[in-house]
């Protein structure tokens, strides 16, 4: 199956059961369930939910056991979004290409869609299957820990306060490990653990992750300042403008394409302990980092 295909149909599964979990709009009160459903539903590539039904496959178990993770990961990634636009943070008025949350249903909606999508979110995961090795009280943890105030949110505080700054590399690398490697690592995570992964193949699934959403982030930075908006399909230049610490504004483009490179070549690597069974995960990973930077 080529790769396009398969994301497609994991896609389709976590639409479907994204679908079934949120209450319909019509629910009282309308407006909150609206701007859940507008954000979640507004054309995103699903990329982390895709890679916890992928990791679970990898390791032998189904979509299905999986999609109570993978769509609890999806809530938390969209509520991270609409928070991550609002005017007191990054101040955005486009995301995937339409009008942010608080742009449509205004600043104190948008506050409380992003709020219901996180509580929501753990709703969701306590409904998985445990397996022999892990519990849903893990499967919590798990989540929780990555979008945190030592991962997700450490990295969107020192994002905020390093703007107009000159922060350290390592800084740097704590920033885009925290906001963006630690929610896709635990993606790949949860959906190794839908499938009672051994430790050692979950280690791998660890490595790759966090190399991988690294590299993922080094490009969205390279993107900031080498592509249109209508490309992004949010708005180009942002990070210049509000004088974010990126690895171009720190390395330069040359330096920061090579660590791309590496960083790309060490995800790869870290899937070696599973063998031609991990084609399709190589895949997954080629297409998510194979973009004009």
């Amino acid at each position: 199956m080529e790769v396009q295909e398969y994301l497609r149909n994991a896609v389709q599964k976590v639409d479907s059961a994204l679908d079934r979990f949120l209450p319909k709009q019509s629910t009282k009160p309308a407006s909150i369930h609206k701007a859940m459903r507008y954000s979640l539903f507004a054309g995103g590539k699903r990329l982390r939910p895709a890679l916890t039904l992928a990791a679970a496959e990898l390791c032998d178990g189904t979509f299905d056991d999986a999609l109570c993770a993978a769509s609890a990961v999806e809530c938390v990634h969209t509520y991270s979004l609409i928070h991550d636009d609002l005017p007191c943070m990054d101040d955005d008025d486009l995301r995937r290409g339409r009008p942010t949350c608080h742009i449509v249903f205004g600043e104190g909606l948008a506050v409380l869609a992003g709020d219901a999508l996180l509580t929501l979110a753990f709703e969701i995961l306590a409904q998985a299957k445990p397996t022999p090795r892990y519990g849903v009280a893990q499967l919590v943890r798990e989540l929780s820990t990555a979008s945190g105030s030592r991962w997700l949110i450490a990295g969107q505080v020192l994002d905020l306060e390093g703007e107009g700054k000159k922060i350290s590399k390592a800084d740097l690398k704590f920033i885009h490990e925290s906001k963006t490697a630690a929610l896709l690592t635990a993606a790949l995570r949860l959906g190794a653990m839908s499938a009672n992964v051994k430790p050692s193949k979950l280690k791998a699934l660890t490595d790759f992750g966090q190399a991988l959403g690294l590299a993922f982030q080094v490009i969205d930075d390279i993107l900031d300042v080498t592509q249109p908006t209508e490309k992004l399909g949010k708005t180009a230049g942002k990070d210049v403008v509000s004088e974010k610490a990126t690895y171009p504004s720190l390395f330069g483009l040359k330096k920061s394409r090579a660590l791309a490179a590496q960083l790309t070549e060490d995800a790869l690597a870290a899937l070696k302990p599973f063998g031609k069974k991990s084609l399709m995960m190589r895949a997954i990973a080629e297409s998510m980092l194979a973009r004009e930077y």
